[in-house]
């Protein structure tokens, strides 16, 4: 009986997440927000089913009660931060909220299947992130004088990453991590919000040749820091938003390509300065030609991906971990061989969804800042979903970046939620703004009466 469930729990968790998917999508289609309010509804009730059917699973292959205590709490943690949020920040967009929920629930899930205790250590850090970053939109919102706060930013993410450039640990052959008694964190992660904020600060003041240079010059030496430190993955981060937000303060396409002539140049120079590059381009050109050593843990992603087909494997079923590094780097893989190349899709799709709604707040803000903060918070998340996916499956080579709220690991959940909290609060600016403009014209509408 127990294997006939997991059988048909493969194919409810697609008809959850392919019904969750749809209703992300119709959203953007209504006005109506009666309508539209009916389909987030919709989504918080299938991340709860999904949690349930998941779980459900776990439980009946391992028969730890655990799993049930820990399946009510995050059922409990989902309901309470999606009702008081709501509560909170009455014009908060409840889209984004259900992704975090979403998004959050898949990372759980893998990771309870692999294992319990990080599991439960990774709830724990997404409890703690969640009211953390709550009052961020709040600080977006009423605070107006942090468009001003350039090199606040600057001095804030340059000390952040000089510090782990001399004194930072050495992981997986880059410099990312500083240890603070028995806390390490990623510095690069919270920088990339500091790294857009003074870029839109600076930018969205003028745009004359002399400021692009002096913004040019330190947004230069972010990367270059990075690279000094060998966190290419995040340096392209960096790089990649840069352009995109001086492309959208000037208007102008030659930065555009001279930003794709710089990239270049930097990516003949990576190949040749770093072995750790060159170990992952070959892996990625043939990893069948060293499979148990540099093409090992490409070979063994794609082996997941491949077994589990359109419908997966079902819970508990795969091997994801044969693949180092699952539950950072490749977490997507193990998703993907368990859950299917179906949920798979659906994940991707709900990212582009994530970014859809970035690049739609980013059009209706009135003030440069805080459209080129939309913008550059936007590229950067989907950079990284993008280097992430691209890398585990082969299409582009491994950079070593985590997926946002999926992938485990304290510093990406803290920096993710706040950047996702950070486009909330500019929502919030935009919805109160459109609110109270239509009070004012009920009551002179009802005046002139």
């Amino acid at each position: 009986m127990v294997n006939i469930y997991v059988e048909i729990s493969k194919y409810l968790i697609i008809i959850v997440m392919a019904l969750y998917t749809f209703c992300n999508f119709r959203y953007f289609s209504v006005t109506d927000k009666t309508a539209a309010d009916g389909y987030c509804r919709v989504q918080r009730r299938a991340v709860i089913i999904l949690q349930l059917i998941a779980y459900s699973v776990i439980y009946l292959k391992t028969e730890d009660p655990a799993i049930i205590i820990f399946f009510l709490a995050q059922a409990v943690f989902v309901t309470v931060y999606l009702k008081l949020s709501v509560v909170f920040y009455k014009n908060i967009s409840k889209l984004l909220l259900n992704n975090i929920c979403m998004f959050i629930s898949l990372g759980l899930i893998m990771l309870t299947r692999l294992d319990l205790n990080d599991a439960m250590r990774q709830f724990v850090i997404i409890a703690i992130s969640a009211v953390i970053t709550w009052v961020i939109p709040l600080i977006v919102d009423k605070v107006w004088g942090i468009a001003s706060w350039s090199f606040l930013y600057m001095g804030a993410g340059l000390l952040l990453l000089l510090a782990v450039l001399f004194t930072g640990d050495v992981t997986y052959g880059a410099k990312m991590e500083l240890e603070l008694g028995p806390i390490a964190f990623q510095p690069s992660e919270f920088v990339k919000i500091t790294f857009v904020f003074f870029a839109a600060s600076m930018l969205g003041r003028s745009v004359d040749f002399k400021n692009i240079v002096i913004t040019s010059a330190i947004a230069a030496l972010h990367v270059l820091i990075l690279i000094a430190c060998r966190d290419l993955g995040t340096a392209l981060i960096f790089f990649m938003a840069y352009v995109v937000i001086l492309y959208i303060a000037t208007g102008k396409k030659v930065y555009v390509i001279m930003g794709g002539g710089m990239f270049s140049l930097a990516g003949v120079f990576a190949y040749r300065l770093f072995s750790h590059v060159r170990t992952r381009v070959a892996a990625w050109l043939d990893p069948w030609s060293d499979i148990t050593d540099k093409g090992y843990q490409i070979a063994h992603s794609l082996f997941a991906i491949g077994t589990g087909g359109f419908v997966g494997m079902g819970l508990m079923q795969g091997m994801p971990q044969r693949i180092p590094i699952v539950e950072k780097d490749f977490i997507f893989s193990a998703i993907s061989e368990e859950m299917g190349a179906a949920v798979a899709l659906c994940i991707i799709l709900l990212c582009l969804g994530c970014f859809l709604q970035m690049m739609t707040v980013a059009t209706y803000m009135d003030m440069s800042f805080y459209k080129l903060v939309a913008v550059g918070l936007g590229f950067e998340y989907i950079v990284q979903v993008f280097l992430t996916i691209g890398g585990v499956t082969k299409f582009i080579p491994s950079t070593g970046i985590t997926l946002p709220f999926m992938s485990y690991g304290g510093s990406s959940i803290l920096s993710s939620f706040a950047l996702f909290m950070v486009v909330e609060g500019l929502y919030l600016i935009k919805k109160n703004e459109d609110e109270a403009f239509m009070e004012e014209y009920d009551e002179e509408y009802e005046s002139d009466e």
